[in-house]
């Protein structure tokens, strides 16, 4: 359904009328009615500015609840004897 509105109204008491031509007017002033686009520019700039905020949170929260799920593994016991040999083969 287009939507149409007086630019020069309150919307409160905005009502619509046709004229004998077949246009809609607004029913307080009589100019012609204008129709609201479906996506602003204001509200593009909304979203980008709060997906900008809430995805880096939901991306940290994501990759929290993955490692409690399954933690990383890390071995902090190293085997002296693999680690000459790395030593010896650079050296």
């Amino acid at each position: 359904m287009v939507r149409f509105y007086c630019p020069y109204c309150n919307p409160k008491y905005q009502f619509q009328k046709k004229s004998l031509k077949g246009n809609l007017i607004c029913g307080l002033c009589g100019e012609d009615l204008v129709k609201k686009p479906f996506i602003r520019l204001n509200q593009i700039i909304a979203l980008v500015a709060a997906s900008s905020l809430l995805l880096p949170l939901i991306y940290t929260f994501i990759f929290l609840i993955k490692n409690q799920i399954n933690p990383p593994n890390k071995n902090y016991q190293v085997n002296k004897n693999s680690l000459i040999i790395i030593n010896n083969k650079i050296a």
